[in-house]
């Protein structure tokens, strides 16, 4: 499986629910999660377009540097998920619908292909960033968590919007938590 790279342009973040201003430099994002396919040790396709999960923190770190990157911050990924306009959803301020992402209550009750969902892209056709896994971040929380964004199978369509954040700790491996890859230009 071919991993695509999509260039989303930098500027000013409105950070979080406050709107703090943060700016935000231009990268190379994943077009979808990372999924099994595009590791060279799926070389059998056994995993093809399913999202790595059950992977620790650290282990999301060493993937993503051996991919030539590393994971986002928190303000990177909102910044992809939320555009200039601060769109309320990736896709833009419809209302979420099964159709947009995977999220509870769309009877899928586990993670899908990263590419089941092409309506929720972002516009610059970035997929699944909100919904299916919870993507590991650079960024960290207290207590020793990390920042995770953009909500999970098991999610409410509360924790898919582009400006709700949680953490989890880096320890943990979670059918429910992935990654997505960046490059500095």
């Amino acid at each position: 499986m071919h991993l695509e790279w999509i260039k989303v342009t930098g500027g000013i973040c409105a950070y979080g629910d406050t709107g703090r201003p943060v700016k935000v430099p231009t990268l190379l994002w994943t077009r979808t999660p990372l999924a099994y396919g595009h590791l060279p040790s799926d070389q059998a396709g056994l995993g093809g377009r399913y999202p790595v999960t059950e992977i620790s923190h650290a282990e999301a770190i060493q993937i993503a540097g051996r991919l030539g990157g590393r994971l986002p911050c928190s303000v990177e990924w909102e910044w992809m998920a939320a555009g200039a306009g601060r769109r309320r959803w990736p896709w833009g301020a419809a209302p979420w619908q099964p159709a947009f992402a995977n999220l509870r209550d769309s009877l899928h009750d586990t993670v899908t292909p990263v590419d089941t969902h092409p309506a929720g892209a972002t516009p610059e056709g970035i997929l699944d960033v909100a919904g299916n896994v919870w993507e590991w971040t650079a960024s960290t929380a207290m207590s020793d968590g990390v920042v995770i964004r953009g909500g999970s199978f098991a999610s409410s369509p509360l924790y898919a919007q582009c400006t709700f954040l949680n953490a989890a700790p880096g320890e943990l491996r979670s059918r429910g938590i992935g990654m997505r890859v960046v490059r500095e230009l």
